[in-house]
């Protein structure tokens, strides 16, 4: 269900709006060369507020409040930033196809072709669909590249987050699994049960309890076999995507994370009296004989500096990122033409911006890229 409702956020940034019968466009600002209409800014805050809906239902229409003030601002820097990914040559085709293929594996879609048909079931043209798509891979490698990639992390910095935040990073004990099971399989699946109510069908019982003990002991036999494997050097997710029955296989086995009083005691008491990186035997359950692997144990309490220095990292990064980038964004809008239609307000404006004086040529441009966004949305 999430992954479709991304898919529809995302669909709402391209598709035509229907709002109450006709649409009257018109331009609203001009960014260099570029236009913003009327129904874009529209679409742009019907998606602001889905996105607000799916975040804290409960609060929607206050937090939508306060950040639609910053919706033209948010189509202006869109606008920027692709001109400035343009100059710097960053076309993101290779990117597109790989994050596409991405939204068709978490959508469990067999090719892309359907993901377009679910582009399409939402209103949307699979051209405009792969552009918002390419728009925002291009917008993220001038952000990393042009903002990102300029900032730094002291030392200090690291350990006075560390120090002030320990209190947030107290966590109780968990383990992190990966598995491997071999299901027991019997030779004839398809022969029916013996009905136990009929007593004169004790051969076939007898021969159904022969063929259960006949695959648990071969199912046990092939767990002791990839046990030895292990231990003897092979890698526990290659083994679990050749061998496991179990439908985390494709993953190489991952489980996921379990606190105490999350799994069968006998698991417990196994799995977290070893630590992270060590193999269990080979363990009889109710599906067949399982080996799990401890892929990281974590004590309760406050954890080591070192074991939450990748989150650490992150939190100062994107403290740092926002700031940052509006300086940037501030200083592309100072090295643009902008033009804001009276009515609206950009409230990422600089003082320092340049007005464009608008000649009967410009007026043309505009007209040319307003009548072409028309077509594009089937408003003519």
């Amino acid at each position: 269900m999430m992954k479709k409702f991304s898919l529809l956020l995302i669909v709402l940034t391209c598709a035509p709006l229907l709002a109450s019968g006709q649409v009257v466009e018109e331009i609203i600002a001009r960014v260099n060369n570029q236009i913003i209409t009327r129904s874009e800014l529209a679409r742009s805050k019907d998606q602001l507020k889905e996105e607000v809906k799916q975040q804290d239902a409960n609060n929607a229409d206050k937090v939508y409040s306060e950040r639609e003030k910053d919706v033209l601002r948010d189509l202006i820097d869109q606008q920027l930033l692709l001109e400035k990914g343009k100059d710097m040559g960053i076309t993101g085709d290779t990117d597109l196809i790989k994050q596409l293929d991405q939204m068709r594996k978490e959508m469990k879609l067999d090719s892309l072709e359907a993901l377009e048909k679910e582009a399409v079931k939402q209103g949307v043209s699979w051209e405009d669909f792969k552009q918002t798509q390419r728009n925002q891979i291009i917008t993220r490698k001038v952000i990393g590249e042009e903002v990102g990639g300029h900032l730094a992390i002291s030392k200090e910095e690291e350990q006075k987050f560390y120090d002030e935040h320990k209190s947030e990073m107290e966590q109780p004990e968990y383990i992190r699994l990966s598995e491997i099971l071999v299901a027991p399989k019997t030779s004839d699946p398809a022969k029916p049960a013996a009905d136990a109510s009929q007593p004169n069908q004790p051969a076939d019982e007898a021969a159904k309890q022969a063929a259960d003990a006949a695959a648990l002991s071969a199912a046990e036999a092939k767990a002791n076999d990839l046990l030895k494997q292990i231990r003897e050097g092979a890698a526990f997710e290659d083994v679990a995507k050749k061998n496991s029955d179990g439908p985390s296989a494709a993953d190489g086995g991952t489980l996921g994370m379990f606190k105490r009083g999350q799994l069968a005691k006998e698991l417990e008491d196994k799995t977290f009296a070893m630590k992270a990186g060590d193999v269990t035997d080979v363990i009889r359950t109710k599906q067949g004989y399982v080996i799990l692997k401890v892929v990281d144990h974590q004590q309760a309490g406050i954890p080591p500096m070192k074991d939450v220095m990748p989150k650490i990292e992150d939190a100062l990064y994107y403290q740092k990122l926002q700031p940052a980038l509006r300086a940037f964004l501030t200083k592309l809008r100072e090295e643009a033409y902008i033009d804001i239609k009276l009515g609206y307000l950009d409230s990422g404006a600089s003082p320092n911006q340049t007005k464009p004086v608008e000649t009967a040529a410009a007026k043309e441009a505009d007209a040319k890229k307003l009548n072409k966004k028309k077509k594009k949305l089937g408003i003519l």
